[in-house]
């Protein structure tokens, strides 16, 4: 992937290095197993993880990111029955 000096400001490094062989900064690429792990730091998940939900929601991080929270989220009624 070739960026212009320009692309790579507004994307900021840090973008850049979670994604380093995929489509886009906004993208997961499983067949690194470096982008894998920072992703898989990131969100606080396993790298196994991180490869099921690219499987089922496709590459695209923001899909990754909702996907996995929604797999970990509680309802209210769940932390109002966890607080009694």
């Amino acid at each position: 992937m070739s960026l212009t000096i320009q692309e790579t400001e507004r994307m900021g490094n840090e973008d850049i290095s979670f994604a380093p062989n995929a489509t886009g900064a906004d993208r997961i690429d499983t067949g690194s197993d470096e982008a894998v792990r920072v992703w898989a730091q990131r969100l606080n998940v396993s790298p196994d993880q991180i490869r099921e939900a690219v499987d089922k929601v496709g590459d695209r991080a923001s899909d990754v990111e909702l996907h996995l929270k929604g797999s970990r989220s509680t309802t209210n009624d769940d932390r109002v029955e966890a607080a009694e």
